[in-house]
């Protein structure tokens, strides 16, 4: 009898992992992150090219109507990289901490904090962009035609800002879990729903009125409505850890903080980047319509870049921040040093095709021969600095499963300083023209890659014989 009644008080100290949380534990590391960076890679992929076949079906609109998305188009990604890659990944970051230290409770505690703060954030958004939306454009350099067409298609697609921020901190709840597949089979399925409505709503078709630019916002919102509506209900799924989330909804003082101690600094990154698009955007703008629509053609190449390191960051964020909770620090050093890789080879990828074949890509939205030509002289000179982004960019979802990311502002810090800041003297102060202005863009994004290493030195297990073991 001394021994049954002593063996029972030990279990509720054991950590409760799920399979997957032991996937994230004990699984051999990279078969494990191309594992659970696959689906979203997929999709994120997919959603370039959903984006991509957009800017073909606005083409048809007319050179106003795609200066107007490219002026619109940082805002967007400034909410979706917020949403998704800031907030999410603090999200992601401290379930996946939470699970690894076998905490489920409190991981559908968080899950419910996320959702009530994002939905919140979402209405803020939508505050501003209504309320300011032509004062910001015509702050970018948009006059006329081009502003009004600017803030029309904003005006619509901003209103379904909360359904993208319930989205994302949904998705990234399923991803701090290690669950990557269903958030990218939504996806999917409403990419290809996109890409059927759209063009209904732009141009119409029988009795379908066609509503021109502000269409394909519409088209978007319905996405991110019903995307939203389906993985909440996922977190409820049986087998989900966070099937109690409800009765945790509601922003809670420690876990508020959880979130946005990784959230807040990634915030500020992400901020300084869409800081930096949005100045050399204005920088770009005195050259003309064709310039700025050249520009914002090719410089969604780097927005085409941004979601498939996610999608690597997806993976990495969960099984980096799982290892750190557990404290596993052998296993953080290689799954860090795995997205260095992946992320440095993705950037390679993207941009050195985009060197060699620039008119491929900007076929794609336009047959305007001034339109190619600053479009091309882009891709040629920024491309191959690809490299360094994709680099930097796969060090700081690793930062943020370790929740350490302040560091990681320096990289972000050199390339506003070296593409803003010396874009703005080459052509302001210099009176150089677009080429100076590109040359100034890749030397930000190569910066960026060598201070994220830097920054990262411990992580990559560099400069310490220790670490390399």
């Amino acid at each position: 009898m001394a021994t049954a009644t002593q063996a029972p008080p030990a279990a509720p100290h054991e950590p409760v992992r799920s399979d997957r949380t032991r996937l994230l534990l004990e699984g051999p590391v990279l078969p494990t992150l191309l594992k659970l960076a696959a689906p979203t890679v997929a999709l994120m992929t997919f959603q370039a090219v959903v984006n991509a076949v957009e800017g073909y079906y606005v083409g048809f609109l007319g050179s106003d109507a795609l200066a107007a998305i490219s002026l619109s188009f940082p805002l967007v990604m400034l909410m979706t990289t917020l949403s998704a890659g800031a907030y999410g990944g603090g999200v992601a970051s401290a379930v996946a901490r939470a699970l690894g230290a076998g905490r489920r409770d409190e991981a559908a505690r968080l899950a419910g904090a996320a959702l009530s703060i994002a939905a919140l954030i979402g209405v803020g958004f939508t505050v501003v962009l209504l309320a300011f939306g032509r004062e910001i454009y015509a702050t970018l350099g948009a006059t006329g035609p081009v502003l009004d067409a600017a803030v029309q298609f904003s005006g619509v697609l901003f209103l379904g800002a909360v359904p993208v921020w319930v989205f994302q901190a949904a998705a990234s709840c399923l991803r701090g879990a290690g669950i990557t597949g269903y958030p990218a089979a939504v996806g999917a399925v409403g990419g290809v729903l996109t890409l059927a409505v759209s063009p209904l709503l732009i141009f119409g078709a029988g009795p379908v009125p066609g509503f021109g630019l502000i269409g394909a916002a519409w088209a978007v919102v319905g996405y991110n409505v019903v995307s939203a509506a389906a993985l909440v209900r996922a977190l409820r799924a049986p087998g989900s850890p966070f099937r109690e989330f409800f009765s945790a909804l509601g922003p809670d003082r420690r876990r508020t903080a959880a979130i946005f101690r990784v959230a807040a600094p990634s915030a500020i990154n992400t901020l300084q980047s869409n800081m930096t698009f949005l100045t050399l955007t204005a920088l770009v703008a005195p050259f003309g319509t064709a310039a700025i629509a050249g520009y914002g053609m090719g410089g969604r190449l780097e927005f085409l870049l941004i979601p498939i390191v996610f999608g690597v960051g997806s993976a990495l964020v969960p099984l980096v921040g799982a290892n750190a909770g557990a404290g596993n620090h052998a296993r953080v050093r290689q799954a860090t040093r795995a997205g260095l890789l992946l992320g440095a080879s993705a950037g390679a990828v993207v941009g050195l095709t985009a060197a060699a074949l620039p008119g491929v890509w900007m076929g794609l939205f336009t047959t305007d021969p001034d339109v190619l030509a600053t479009g091309g002289a882009y891709l040629r000179t920024v491309g191959p600095a690809y490299i360094g982004f994709g680099s930097g960019l796969a060090l700081f979802f690793a930062a943020q499963g370790t929740g350490r990311v302040v560091q990681s502002l320096a990289a972000a810090f050199t390339r506003l300083i070296v593409a803003a800041v010396g874009g703005y003297l080459v052509v302001r102060v210099f009176g150089r023209g677009l080429d100076a202005l590109y040359i100034a863009m890749a030397a930000g994004l190569v910066g960026h890659g060598l201070i994220m290493i830097v920054v990262a030195r411990h992580e990559l297990g560099l400069f310490s014989r220790a670490d390399c073991k």
